[in-house]
């Protein structure tokens, strides 16, 4: 099938005219067309979920996708906690991260040095304790401290959303604020849903401050609650080009948002169109029965997608394709 045109009338950037040259076959054909297929789709007026697996936020995604919120390509985000929190970590110590080049090769008394050094190695960066995650855990204990006495409940990212409206956190920033996704989520009071948020260093922290009976559990919404909000969402965007569903890795951040269409449709019983766009960035194997590694068209058969959906997987390294795809979208 031939490519679609690229619509609008802007000049092509650098990276968009290279990737029309060289990304002809294969994954990077597939890359380009289901980059062309999401810019047609935001052009025309549909909406579009992207959902953040793995350690996008410590690979620095926010350079790219800040913009793409900016811009009005994002309408809604599904991420796991980590992601969540570690966008802010880098906000706020950025300059404190310990780049590992060499992590292959790192011995177990080198990863025991990390620790020593309260250095949490993810891949080839470390997240240091005091500087980014103690640092951010006062601002926001403080905000679930307030909510218990107030005897008042918000997800976990409306807490983000609180800390930056009251700009406490400025006088830490260590990268440009625009580079943060989160931040530019805040200022375009973007829907965010944060499926098993527990499963976090700030999960682990709220229930630690549980147990010292410093906050009660009912001070924040959970999974189903985020559910419901999702649903209410979908409902309320519901449009003639579509909801898209732009997936980087897989995972909780993934199936959980896709459900909300069969929820809505098999448990409501209410008629709901199915997600018109999917593109899934995976290195996993299909053939393992991971919901990661599952083609689109097993979608197909648990009512996400429909027949006509356009469908696109490129198996390739989310780190690198992403930003490649945003830059792509934003004509740059």
């Amino acid at each position: 099938m031939a490519p679609t045109p690229q619509t609008g009338t802007a000049q092509p950037g650098p990276i968009t005219q290279f990737i029309n040259k060289n990304y002809l076959h294969f994954n990077a054909a597939t890359m380009k067309d289901a980059a062309e297929a999401y810019r047609q789709h935001v052009d025309q007026g549909g909406r579009m979920l992207v959902t953040l697996a793995g350690a996008m936020s410590s690979a620095e995604l926010g350079i790219s996708l800040a913009e793409m919120i900016r811009q009005g390509k994002v309408h809604a985000i599904s991420c796991t906690g980590a992601n969540l929190e570690e966008d802010v970590f880098n906000l706020v110590a950025h300059e404190d991260y310990v780049r590992v080049p060499n992590w292959r090769e790192l011995t177990a008394d080198d990863e025991m040095a990390l620790l020593d050094k309260h250095l949490n190695r993810v891949t080839d960066t470390c997240i240091p304790e005091e500087q980014a995650i103690r640092r951010i855990e006062k601002y926001i204990l403080g905000k679930w401290e307030k909510a218990t006495k107030e005897g008042k409940s918000y997800f976990p990212h409306e807490y983000f959303y609180q800390v930056f409206k009251d700009a406490s956190l400025e006088k830490h920033y260590q990268i440009d604020p625009k580079n943060s996704w989160l931040l530019a989520a805040y200022q375009k009071n973007l829907p965010i849903f944060v499926p098993g948020w527990e499963d976090s260093t700030l999960g682990n922290i709220f229930a630690g401050r549980m147990l010292q009976k410093k906050i009660t559990p009912a001070c924040l919404k959970g999974g189903t609650e985020y559910m419901v909000a999702l649903a209410n969402w979908y409902m309320e965007n519901e449009n003639p080009q579509g909801i898209g569903f732009y997936q980087i890795g897989g995972g909780i951040a993934g199936d959980f948002p896709i459900c909300v269409v069969p929820m809505l449709e098999q448990d409501i019983e209410r008629t709901t169109p199915k997600w018109s766009y999917f593109c899934q960035i995976s290195d996993s194997t299909t053939s393992y029965g991971s919901y990661s590694g599952a083609v689109p068209n097993e979608k197909i058969t648990w009512g996400k997608l429909d027949k006509m959906s356009k469908r696109f997987i490129v198996e390739s390294d989310a780190s690198i394709v992403a930003p490649l795809m945003f830059a792509y979208i934003l004509n740059q």
